[in-house]
């Protein structure tokens, strides 16, 4: 029966704990909703009189990322932390390392795309990687012009994500066409409001949209 007891505290207590972290990192990283925040290890208590949790799990849904346009939604960002420091009398938290992934779907991207830009799955390249879909409407020298083309996705600087058409069609009589294509096709965006430590390890086309995979070393959770 005591051991009963003991299992209900360290349960009850990490419950409360979540709740708290959760509820702090909403408001460090300026989220609309708290994350779904998970401590893992048994028992619970005894990490915490270490100021060590093994780890972490954070899952947040619909976050709005600063672009340099604008605005872009994430449908979700998924986050595991390992060997997570509690400092400050347990007022923040630090991760020694993190992985995970965020999720563009291609519906949001296309919502922050220039007018006349819609985006959906190209399906798989020759070289086995997925592709995304640009369609781009426009009129050039009162001629209606619609091209559908496949982008490669790509990583800049940790913090930055490229979409870069592979080819632009020749229009007779349209001259300079391709540089126009490229303006409003080609993109590059820069996510801020990322968690401290968090950069982009890399990015794939799926058919449910962009997944980027996320890394980093002494990263903030509350």
């Amino acid at each position: 029966m005591f051991g009963v007891l003991l299992v209900a505290a360290d349960r009850a207590a990490v419950a409360f704990a979540e709740t708290e972290v959760a509820e702090r990192a909403q408001r460090s990283q300026g989220l609309s909703t708290a994350p779904d925040v998970e401590i893992h290890g048994f028992p619970f208590l005894t990490q915490v009189v270490g100021k060590d949790l093994e780890k972490v799990t954070a899952v947040v849904d619909g976050a709005e990322a600063g672009t340099q346009d604008g605005t872009l939604r994430i449908e979700r960002i998924t986050t595991e932390l390992h060997d997570v420091r509690l400092k400050d009398n347990y007022s923040s938290a630090v991760a020694a390392t993190a992985t995970g992934t965020a999720l563009i779907s291609y519906a949001d991207l296309g919502e922050a795309a220039p007018d006349g830009v819609s985006v959906a799955y190209g399906g798989k390249g020759d070289d086995g990687a997925g592709r995304v879909k640009v369609t781009l409407s426009l009129s050039v020298l009162g001629r209606s012009v619609e091209h559908s083309l496949n982008s490669r996705v790509s990583v800049r600087d940790g913090n930055t994500f490229r979409l870069r058409a592979e080819d632009i069609p020749v229009v007779d009589g349209v001259p300079g066409l391709e540089g126009m294509v490229r303006e409003r096709i080609d993109m590059d965006r820069k996510l801020g409001g990322l968690p401290s430590g968090i950069m982009m390890d890399g990015v794939r086309a799926t058919e449910d949209g962009i997944v980027i995979s996320l890394k980093g070393t002494d990263v903030r959770l509350a």
